[in-house]
């Protein structure tokens, strides 16, 4: 325990003072009883309470008036407290494949649906932030604790009629996730990624093998979750009034790859993606700091509620207050 006035301790000289004051009396008491009569006789002529049952509503008072004057110098504690500090961050495809129906409504509505869960069970203190990508990757969400920012931009999202840059979205994702700055200098608070896709991967600079690499060497898992079936189609509308049917299958494998290569874990559908799974691993790396906490309203508190229990004690059993 320390003290952000300590010099105010001195006061507590005030209690042994107090305390020889008090003994000095009570001989003085038995001194002026013994000049009336011979202490021999005393037991037959008054009762006398036990000894502990005089002392304890003084040393009750005491002891309230010690704590009130430790109050004085304001005290403290440190304790060790788990740190509220984490960044979590969404990547949702939005390519033209993600338009495909064979996940109800459309593979993106689901994402979005998985992404919304994620908001909700987002633990106090994190923060969150939001990657979509088609042929190209852009943070709709930068890292923030404002949580309807993060849904706006979950709400959107739309499909784009273009490739998939897959890896070249999760590589910004990771930049996303170091660019957050702890509360200590020099650290940084854990981060996780989150990727909603159906695994194509069309476009970009960056391969699924590189862009999960980078992750791991970041200490940035991803955890991947596929949408979509082996039978999605989409419809693309063509001119003349005609329509193209073109096969999107989901492509697991490259979500498996990326997860597996950078620690983190993959989810088949929208329905086997466990968020608590992914907060818990993710609080697992959070870690701890020292807090300070004033305690002086607990001094002060407990000085008061012992000086009142030394007083009502005094009330009842002597009929008077020390």
């Amino acid at each position: 325990m320390s003290f952000f006035a300590p010099i105010l301790l001195v006061c507590l000289l005030v209690v042994p003072a107090a305390i020889a004051g008090y003994l000095w009396l009570d001989r003085r008491r038995d001194e002026r009883v013994a000049a009336w009569a011979a202490p021999a006789l005393l037991p037959n002529m008054t009762g006398r309470p036990p000894s502990w049952r005089r002392h304890l509503p003084v040393a009750l008072l005491l002891a309230g008036a010690a704590l009130l004057l430790v109050g004085f110098a304001r005290p403290s504690t440190t304790i060790t407290v788990k740190r509220q500090e984490a960044t979590v961050v969404l990547v949702i495809d939005v390519s033209g494949s993600m338009a495909a129906r064979d996940s109800l409504p459309t593979r993106l509505a689901a994402a979005k649906a998985v992404a919304l869960r994620y908001v909700s069970a987002l633990p106090n203190g994190y923060r969150m932030s939001v990657v979509v990508f088609s042929d190209h990757a852009a943070v709709t969400a930068p890292p923030t604790h404002d949580l309807t920012q993060v849904r706006n931009a979950i709400a959107r999202a739309k499909t784009d009629p273009e490739g998939t840059a897959l890896a070249d979205a999760v590589v910004q994702a990771v930049a996303v996730g170091r660019s957050v700055k702890g509360t200590q200098a020099g650290t940084r608070p854990p981060a996780v990624i989150v990727l909603l896709s159906d695994g194509g991967q069309t476009a970009g600079r960056v391969t699924p093998q590189q862009a999960a690499t980078k992750a791991k060497q970041a200490g940035i898992p991803v955890s991947a979750i596929s949408l979509g079936t082996p039978d999605g189609v989409v419809l693309q509308p063509l001119k003349g009034g005609f329509t193209e049917r073109i096969q999107v299958p989901v492509q697991p494998a490259v979500l498996q790859l990326i997860a597996k290569t950078s620690g983190g874990r993959f989810y088949q559908g929208a329905a086997g993606a466990n968020v608590k799974q992914t907060y818990a691993e993710l609080g697992s790396r959070v870690g701890n700091r020292r807090k300070t906490f004033e305690v002086t309203a607990a001094a002060a508190g407990g000085g008061i509620a012992f000086m009142l229990a030394g007083a009502l004690l005094s009330g009842l059993w002597f009929r008077r207050f020390p």
